[in-house]
C-alpha cells in the first residue's frame, strides 16, 4: 500500500538525518508525491486535462498550475 511505502521512506529519511532537525517536510513530501501522481493520472487520462482534473477532484486551472509547477506542461 502507498501509505506503508510513505511511512517506510519517512523512517529512512529520519534515520538518514542522523539527529539533525528536519526541514520543510510537508513541502518536500507533497512535492515528491504530487509529481508522479500527476504524471500517472495524465498518462491514464491520455493527456485530457479535464478528465484528469475530475479524477483528481481539483479544478482544471489548478491542474494546469500544478503541471506547470512540476514542468509537466
Amino acid at each position: 500500500p502507498i501509505e506503508q511505502c510513505v511511512r517506510e521512506n519517512l523512517d529512512v529519511y529520519f534515520r538518514d538525518l542522523d539527529g539533525e532537525a528536519p526541514h520543510s517536510m510537508h513541502e518536500m513530501v507533497i512535492g515528491l508525491v504530487e509529481k508522479p501522481l500527476l504524471e500517472v493520472v495524465m498518462r491514464e487520462a491520455q493527456g485530457n486535462q479535464s478528465k484528469a482534473a475530475e479524477w483528481l477532484g481539483i479544478n482544471r486551472n489548478t491542474l494546469r498550475r500544478k503541471l506547470t509547477e512540476h514542468k509537466l506542461l
